[in-house]
This record gives structure tokens, sequence and C-alpha cells, in this order.
């Protein structure tokens, strides 16, 4: 974004005030907006610079969970501010709605190219708290030729999200918590899985290669701990934490669910930076 639209942007960001005044008279347009549109438009205005959306965000409670970056609305300026001019780049791939939580999948130009998701919670339609999760995009698909975010995109089922949830809870808790392998069977329609890992092949049988070529290296992926299960219709967003290669990890995993079964995934594993190098004090999954 140019010079001027970028200080305007960080302006709107810092100055409360302005903010509150573009939330007093709301649009018909902003009227019949969604959640998600509003999620998606805030997203999008780190690359366009539209200052309307920052109204969507409540300029006296805007709670951060993205470690590296200080709390409200002034600690996502500076972030603004310290990106190098017109480097910014955002292509929303997935978004979807859960009552009051709005969760994307993104690609994005931002301090380099990243894949992440971003999971807003609002309050009376204005945005009150933000999670993240971001990794490199690799150069390179995997092994069954997929990117990382290719594939379905538009939530259907939508009469059995909670009955899809269910499944994926049980999923996360009884295998990747608990380390149940024996029945990973259950969750699968054979070795139909479509998987978008950048390490990891299709199928249930690609899952069981990388965990063997990781184990031969000494590498450890240890879910400890799931925070937060979210859905519509047949797409279902699991929040979890553990470790990953020995470092403290957050895992935000995407999952496709197709007549009852898993039938595709995404994630995104993130290190958790020590608590000396946090600019907010709100915790990577604090409020989940």
């Amino acid at each position: 974004m140019n010079k001027i639209v970028s200080g305007a942007l960080i302006a709107a960001f810092v100055i409360p005030m302005g903010i509150t005044s573009c939330n007093a008279h709301p649009t018909s347009k902003e009227k019949s907006m969604t959640l998600s549109d509003k999620a998606v438009a805030v997203l999008n205005s780190i690359e366009t610079g539209d200052q309307q959306a920052i109204s969507y965000i409540n300029p006296k409670e805007y709670t951060q969970h993205n470690l590296a970056v200080g709390d409200g609305l002034a600690g996502f300026g500076a972030v603004l501010q310290a990106l190098p001019e017109g480097s910014a780049k955002v292509n929303i791939i997935r978004t979807f709605q859960e009552g009051d939580f709005v969760f994307t999948h993104t690609e994005y130009n931002f301090f380099g190219p990243k894949v992440g998701f971003d999971l807003f919670r609002f309050e009376d339609g204005v945005i009150v708290e933000h999670w993240d999760n971001l990794t490199e995009k690799s150069a390179q698909l995997n092994p069954s030729g997929h990117s990382q975010t290719d594939g379905a995109t538009q939530a259907v089922d939508i009469d059995k999200t909670a009955e899809n949830k269910a499944l994926v809870n049980d999923f996360v808790n009884t295998i990747l918590v608990k380390g149940e392998f024996d029945k990973l069977a259950d969750y699968f329609d054979g070795d139909h899985y479509i998987q978008h890992n950048p390490q990891i092949g299709d199928g249930v049988s690609g899952l069981g290669k990388a965990l063997e070529a990781m184990a031969k290296q000494g590498i450890k992926m240890v879910y400890s701990q799931n925070h937060k299960i979210l859905g519509e219709g047949n797409f279902v967003l699991s929040i979890s934490e553990g470790t990953f290669a020995d470092k403290k990890s957050s895992f935000y995993d995407l999952f496709r669910i197709e007549n009852g079964k898993i039938a595709e995934h995404w994630d995104v594993i993130e290190a958790i930076p020590p608590m000396s190098e946090w600019k907010n004090k709100n915790g990577k999954f604090g409020g989940l």
C-alpha cells in the first residue's frame, strides 16, 4: 500500500475516537454484512488500506493472542507500520462461522510468504479478540501433489455441524492426544484421505509413512491438550497445543468431513516463543 494510505490506516488503528465515530452511524451496507464479511474486510485491509474495515474492531476492547504483536489496535498498527511498503498481500481461501466466532484460512505475503489460520471473536457485531497460527508457505507441493491451501472451500451439510464437530473432537483426543493409534481406522473411509501438510502424502498410509520417517529422525509430534473445536457444516477446526521436535507448539488442524469420516486435512504448526519474547500477556490459547 502507498505511504498515504498506509499512514491513514495506521492512524485509524491508533486513534480510538476516530474509530468510535465510524461505528456511530453504520450504513445500510454495514447493517447487512455478516460477521464473516467483516472478518474478511479486516484481513483484506492489511493489503488494501481500507479504513472502513477498522470500524469492525472494537477500539476499546481488542485482545490479541498473536504473541509477536502488542495488545489492542495500537499493537496491530505497529505491525502494519513495520511492513515494507507495498509488500503486504492477502488471499483468503476459506471462511467459516460458528456463532460469534469466524475462522479463516489465508495465504499471506506478510514479512515473507506465509499460510495461516485466523480466529476472530465478535461481540455486538464487532471484533473483540483474535488468535492465529502462521507458518512459512512451502515452495513445493506435498508428496501427493497438493499445496497447503488447495482443495474444497465451501461448507455443506450445515445441519451436521454438531455431529462433525463431535467426530473431530473424538479423533483429536483419542488419536492425537491419547495416542490410541489402534483406533485410527475408525475415523477414515479406508485409505481415502486427502492431505495438505507439505511433508505428508495422501491416505492413512501416507500419514503412517510420515510418522515412521519422523521417528527415524528422532522427531516427535505430541498433542498434549485440545483447546477449541469450531465448525460450520462439513469443515471443522481444531486448536491444540503440544510439542513438535521438542519445541512447544500450537497446532491448528482443519478437517473436511464426508459421510461421517475424515476426508481431507489442512494444518499449520507454529512454535510458541518463550514468555520473555511475548509482546502481550494474553497467551496463545487464552480465552479459548
